[in-house]
């Protein structure tokens, strides 16, 4: 049994209050993991064609409202 289905087992077998609990934990690590990404991305540069991009149709007004 790999590593994963260990832990699917083990989550599988939770009560409901655990599985909210685990769940809850989850979100908020898998939420501060891509925060980080985003962030080193951004630090990186790998954005700024977005950005730019982004921006100069801002700027010759290509965008509208959403």
């Amino acid at each position: 049994m790999t590593r994963l289905e260990k832990l699917e087992a083990e989550i599988a077998a939770l009560s409901g209050d655990d599985l909210v609990r685990l769940r809850a934990w989850f979100d908020a690590y898998d939420s501060d993991r891509f925060d980080a990404a985003i962030e080193a991305d951004a630090t990186a540069g790998a954005l700024d064609a977005l950005a730019d991009a982004a921006l100069a149709d801002f700027d010759t007004g290509r965008t509208r409202r959403l």
